[in-house]
């Protein structure tokens, strides 16, 4: 099994037409997902290079294709009503890859989101390289070739893998990949302060999904949300999770590649990070290089 979209997921694209967003549905494409359509308003009743409709509006798409995710691919300025319009049009699972959202803008988004599609909508990102069920559907950026489907896995285990980074996701994929461990599905949940589904949200639906047999959570500095997944993983999972955090090395005040990786006001430190997860009994990796190995350490294997 997986979580969030499977061979079934009906995908469209909002900024089909532009360089990015039609080098990505090429891709996701050629992966195998399901790719019904796109979204650029202005050129409705076009396709695209692939032979894919183009809809003028999220809706239009919808109606027509039977969508039910959406990637985007829209720019800053404009990503914020994408995200909404796809809500509006009944989508189930929005992919914001763009970066650079500003902050107000997804504050708003995400007020909308909680008060009026709860538990009807799950948001990916923004900031994200998106999702991925290896060798049924990839939504976003991240390379498909390095994944490994759970029922491919050698090793006989099959993990999640939950990641601020997207860099790290993969190195994450190639390691366990390459140590024979499959994937059921991998999040990049994105390195905005504001965003989507975190990693409690994905540590619940793996936890359900029995085809998953344990966890990777990856995070890094600023906030608190690895504090709050030490937490529920200490108190509610029943899989074994390895982990790790990026920025050990980085100075207070100073972000550090992504808009939420900063430490301020005495909160987002990596090693406070580090300790809760260990304290939860999750397998905390010492460096990039060693994600596959602490993973496999978790499995027992």
């Amino acid at each position: 099994m997986s979580i969030l979209i499977n061979s079934d997921t009906r995908v469209i694209c909002q900024g089909i037409t532009g360089a990015a967003g039609a080098f990505h549905t090429k891709g996701c494409l050629d992966y195998g997902t399901k790719m019904v359509g796109g979204v650029t308003p202005g050129k409705g009743g076009k396709k695209d290079e692939n032979g894919l409709p183009i809809f003028n509006t999220c809706a239009d798409a919808v109606r027509k294709t039977g969508a039910n995710a959406t990637m985007i691919f829209v720019p800053p300025a404009f990503a914020a009503d994408a995200i909404l319009e796809a809500a509006d049009a009944g989508i189930e699972v929005i992919v914001a890859v763009t970066e650079g959202i500003p902050v107000m803008d997804m504050t708003k988004v995400r007020r909308v989101l909680d008060s009026k599609y709860r538990g009807k909508v799950r948001l990916i990102g923004p900031n994200c390289p998106g999702v991925i069920t290896p060798g049924e559907s990839k939504i976003g950026i991240m390379p498909g070739y390095i994944h490994k489907p759970a029922d491919q896995a050698e090793a006989g285990f099959a993990v999640g893998i939950i990641s601020r980074s997207g860099t790290l996701t993969y190195e994450a994929v190639w390691q366990c990949s390459n140590m024979g461990i499959g994937q059921t599905t991998c999040v990049g949940i994105g390195g905005d302060p504001v965003r989507g589904v975190n990693f409690i949200d994905c540590l619940v639906m793996f936890n359900a999904d029995p085809q998953t047999d344990g966890v990777l959570v990856i995070g890094e500095i600023g906030g608190t949300d690895e504090e709050a997944a030490a937490d529920f993983i200490q108190r509610h999972m029943t899989k074994p999770c390895a982990g790790f955090i990026a920025g050990r090395t980085a100075p207070p005040g100073r972000r550090m590649g992504h808009a939420g990786a900063i430490i301020s006001g005495g909160e987002g430190g990596a090693d406070s990070k580090i300790t809760a997860l260990r304290e939860a009994g999750v397998e905390v990796a010492e460096s990039p290089a060693d994600l596959g190995a602490a993973m496999a350490r978790a499995l027992g294997i």
